[in-house]
């Protein structure tokens, strides 16, 4: 699902993308989480490193919901206890799922998900808010 994660830039300004993104439970809490995966070069990436947290805003015709709170980060250069290369493969290829993706060749995606480095970012839900 195409959703609008936005940050803050080390300036206090907002920094917003569009990205893949879809609810699935953090592997570290088993709680419920906004979800989408993150190239290791992108700058909202840097800045939720910087600032440890991000909304994340779902738009369905004219209804939307803004989901906001501290991120978590498993990734290549995001490690976390426990985590190790192939649990992060198995986290990323989740991630992709829930945010509706499929694929033909799960090896090259793993190919692909280490050479970008990519990182999958869990939203915690601390503040929902929306239109309905």
């Amino acid at each position: 699902c195409l959703a609008v994660a936005a940050t803050t830039r080390p300036d206090g300004t907002v920094h917003a993308s569009v990205v893949s993104a879809g609810v699935r439970d953090d592997p570290v809490t088993g709680q419920p989480s906004i979800c989408f995966v993150a190239h290791g070069t992108s700058r909202k990436l840097a800045h939720m490193r910087t600032s440890g947290r991000a909304a994340v805003v779902f738009r369905h015709g004219a209804d939307w919901v803004a989901v906001e709170g501290p991120v978590r980060l498993l990734g290549p250069d995001d490690p976390f206890e426990g985590f190790g290369p192939g649990q992060v493969a198995m986290l990323l290829r989740g991630v992709f799922v829930a945010a509706g993706g499929t694929h033909q060749d799960w090896d090259e995606f793993d190919r692909v998900m280490v050479a970008d480095r990519r990182t999958a970012v869990l939203v915690t839900p601390e503040r929902i808010s929306g239109n309905r």
